[in-house]
């Protein structure tokens, strides 16, 4: 408690140029880590180059809390890719493996299944109402790399968004609050 009063009078004894430092400092951290996002999004050419794993249905292979690095390019999906995709009616995209891939002939387009290497079945029910295969628009990357366990920070904090917004308090206090 005493530690939550001296950073609120110490709060209270800023000037005001140096507070305004403080939040131009806040928006220049900001602004940089969304111009690194976008730069990913350019580099990798995925709308999402970096995901967590959310559950174990690619178990053993990636464990719910991976970080999936994506890259998507104009290459065909093959049989055995790992994919990112999206479902309409679903927000939040799907992390399985390509086990079939039919390649129209009077088109470029082609028809792609998926299943989950840990669950029984393959996907059509993950998919939306009536749809029975997804086409590369739905694809959003390919995994080229994981990094384990990385994301069970996020994991948490969406599980549990009241400790999300004590972590954003608590750095938006430090900043404010710091000295230099």
């Amino acid at each position: 408690m005493d530690s939550l009063r001296s950073v609120l009078e110490s709060i209270q004894a800023m000037q005001i140029r140096p507070v305004v430092a403080q939040i131009i400092t806040l928006g220049m951290i900001l602004t940089s880590a969304l111009i690194l996002w976008k730069g990913l999004v350019v580099v990798t050419g995925s709308e999402s180059p970096v995901v967590v794993v959310l559950s174990g249905s690619m178990e053993p292979g990636f464990r719910k809390g991976d970080v999936l690095f994506l890259h998507m390019n104009k290459d065909p999906v093959r049989t055995g890719d790992i994919v990112v995709f999206n479902v309409e009616g679903r927000d939040i995209p799907i992390v399985h493996r390509v086990i079939k891939v039919h390649e129209r002939h009077d088109t470029v387009d082609s028809d792609i299944l998926t299943k989950g290497d840990n669950n029984p079945g393959d996907d059509r029910v993950l998919y939306a109402h009536g749809q029975l295969w997804l086409q590369r628009q739905h694809i959003i990357g390919r995994a080229v790399g994981y990094l384990p366990y990385a994301g069970w920070l996020t994991i948490v904090m969406t599980e549990k968004p009241v400790l999300k917004y004590l972590l954003i308090g608590a750095l938006g206090l430090l900043v404010v609050a710091s000295k230099e």
